[in-house]
């Protein structure tokens, strides 16, 4: 499935016909999708599983592999800027329980001023850089490999393979969400805690310099765990959830409202199932030493998890949901849009 910008876009998504299963046919459906960022979200449709009418795409031009890593970065960096805001109110609201205190976001407002919720943007931006590019840029190469050798790319492949990339993505932009969790909190900490940190240059250089590049990598369990759930769980509901809404609200399947109900209501199933894991990570990724004993309070996934459990109860590992809901629903929508436009531009050249 595609998310179209406009209803023009509706006549540029990919859909097999039943010629599409002939081997005469592969290599030409390998060649169309390949520039197509949100392919991975293709599910057990009618019309992706080879039943239904086939619509000709708008553009049938094959992107390098630059262009598409480029545009997914691209579409990653300017998507964020998007959703910034309720990633910092997010991060905020689950880590102030490790401070004895309830988040409340008119005190934010009144102590740090509005423009606090784009606190730790540089390094929002540049863990996009790497994560938005490597993950959908490794899934589109990945998985046209596997259509090579298999011939044909179906639900299940999709499902491997977007799971598998979403963790390699998630590990090489681990430093970067370290940095984004602490420079989207630090002002929030008390004066004597903060560790003040100028940039997402000043961030990088000070963790090395202070806590050694290892923990560049504290949390990345759950941060990969959690990147590979969103991927099984977003490939398994978005395009079902497309569906649904086209025949119970009589929407246009791929139109900007029906990609926009399906995207925040698959975001609410992945944020729901990824939130613990999400909290885990900003703990993991944001904690210091005891400084009595100079020991961790956080040192592994399943670890922490129990402790905030036991500690705060079930519950504690959902402060901050409905920011982080409205982070992940409306980053799918706007980084997706956003690609495709930059996608057809390039390939209409």
């Amino acid at each position: 499935t595609q998310i179209p910008a406009t209803h023009s876009f509706t006549h540029s998504f990919i859909h097999r016909s039943v010629s599409a299963h002939k081997d005469t046919h592969t290599h030409a459906h390998s060649a169309t999708i390949m520039f197509t960022p949100t392919s991975m979200f293709m599910a057990a449709s009618p019309a992706a599983n080879g039943g239904g009418t086939s619509a000709a795409p708008a553009t049938t031009k094959k992107l390098s592999k630059p262009v598409i890593f480029a545009t997914s970065g691209l579409g990653g960096v300017l998507g964020w800027c998007v959703v910034h805001p309720a990633n910092t109110i997010a991060v905020r609201a689950s880590l102030a329980s490790m401070q004895g205190k309830t988040f409340n976001f008119s005190t934010m407002v009144k102590e740090q001023g509005l423009m606090s919720v784009y606190d730790g943007l540089s390094a929002g931006l540049m863990r996009q850089v790497f994560y938005a590019s490597s993950r959908f840029g490794l899934f589109e190469t990945f998985r046209d490999m596997l259509h090579e050798y298999r011939g044909k790319t179906d639900f299940a492949s999709r499902v491997v393979v977007g799971a598998i990339t979403g963790g390699i993505a998630a590990y090489i932009s681990c430093p970067m969400e370290v940095a984004v969790v602490r420079m989207s909190n630090d002002s929030s900490l008390p004066e004597k805690e903060r560790r003040n940190y100028k940039n997402v240059f000043d961030t990088a250089a000070r963790i090395m310099r202070e806590e050694g590049v290892a923990t560049f990598w504290r949390g990345s369990n759950p941060f990969v765990t959690r990147a590979m759930m969103v991927g099984v769980f977003q490939v398994a509901t978005l395009d079902q959830f497309k569906s649904m809404y086209a025949s119970m609200l009589g929407q246009t399947k791929n139109s900007i409202s029906n990609v926009f109900s399906a995207a925040m209501t698959s975001g609410l199933i992945y944020s729901i199932a990824t939130m613990p894991l999400e909290a885990s990570k900003n703990r993991m990724a944001s904690q210091k030493p005891d400084a009595k004993t100079g020991k961790l309070p956080y040192t592994g996934m399943v670890q922490t998890l129990t402790k905030v459990a036991a500690d705060e109860g079930v519950m504690g590992l959902y402060k901050g949901f409905l920011p982080y809901y409205l982070r992940c629903g409306g980053h799918t929508v706007s980084m997706f849009i956003i690609v495709q436009l930059l996608r057809d531009a390039i390939a209409n050249q």
